[in-house]
């Protein structure tokens, strides 16, 4: 590809009319703002915060359900190229969570260009371990955590299940993510990233054995770049050859900024997916 056509393929907006996608992120927070309040308001759930390391940017809002049996967690990381957003534009999976039994939790970390990716990358493994050896106290189970990421989220998902060290992570939910990074170098979304070609391969989680990797839904929109749509293909099929169990989806008539919006919705393609996957942990 030509350095225009890997700056298009590369920018999610180019698939939507005007190139406008901050009316999702509006709605990503009126979402989240109605639904961190309903978890507030329900008596059979709690919320709460907890830190993972001192920076404001180290933190988790976790919605649990309040009862007598650890149930599972779903555990978002968002999108936003790594440079935007935050746990507060994620909490809206909150209020579909707790009617279908599950718990929630939203991570945050610190954004580029103040951290640079590996930094990110150990933050978010950070992140999940705190979940785990604190879930008894949060009321989580710790051997059903389901890690979900959207866009950068997706690629930081893949990269905390690929962690040498271990994970606590169960499944995989990814969606419209990227998982290899080299076609990003040269693009405008590398300005603030920084990436160079070693930052980049080993950050490319195409790129690192994944044999272990937990079961893993990947999924797109139908409305999104044939570049996001290869990555996903790719790395559906990376962990396919690795013996991961694998279900890969296109999502009909959904972009990629508000294909997300149906993780956990029951009714849709998505939000059913989602559930075989947590109950059958």
């Amino acid at each position: 590809m030509t350095d225009a056509d890997r700056q298009r393929e590369y920018s999610p907006s180019s698939c939507l009319p005007g190139g406008d996608y901050q009316t999702h992120i509006r709605e990503y927070r009126r979402a989240s703002e109605a639904s961190w309040a309903w978890a507030n308001d329900h008596p059979a759930a709690s919320t709460t915060t907890i830190r993972y390391g001192g920076d404001d940017a180290h933190a988790i809002d976790v919605m649990a359900l309040i009862g007598d049996r650890p149930a599972p967690l779903l555990a978002f990381i968002h999108g936003g190229y790594w440079q935007e957003l935050s746990r507060v534009e994620s909490r809206f999976p909150a209020a579909t969570c707790i009617p279908r039994g599950w718990n929630y939790a939203a991570i945050d970390h610190t954004l580029a260009p103040a951290a640079p990716l590996d930094r990110i990358v150990d933050e978010c493994r950070q992140a999940v371990r705190t979940l785990a050896t604190q879930a008894e106290t949060l009321g989580l189970d710790p051997n059903r955590i389901v890690l979900a990421g959207h866009s950068a989220g997706a690629h930081l998902a893949a990269m905390v299940a690929a962690d040498p060290d271990g994970t606590d992570v169960a499944g995989l939910v990814l969606v419209s993510g990227i998982y290899e990074l080299e076609p990003l170098i040269g693009t405008t979304v590398n300005n603030r990233l920084g990436l160079d070609p070693d930052a980049a391969r080993r950050n490319s989680p195409l790129l690192i054995d994944a044999a272990g990797s937990p079961a893993t839904l990947v999924a797109h929109g139908s409305d999104e770049t044939s570049e996001f749509k290869a990555q996903s293909a790719a790395f559906g099929h990376h962990l396919e050859a690795a013996g991961t169990t694998v279900t890969m989806l296109e999502i009909a008539e959904r972009n990629h900024f508000d294909v997300i919006l149906d993780m956990t919705e029951p009714d849709t393609p998505l939000g059913e997916a989602v559930g075989q996957l947590v109950w059958s942990l």
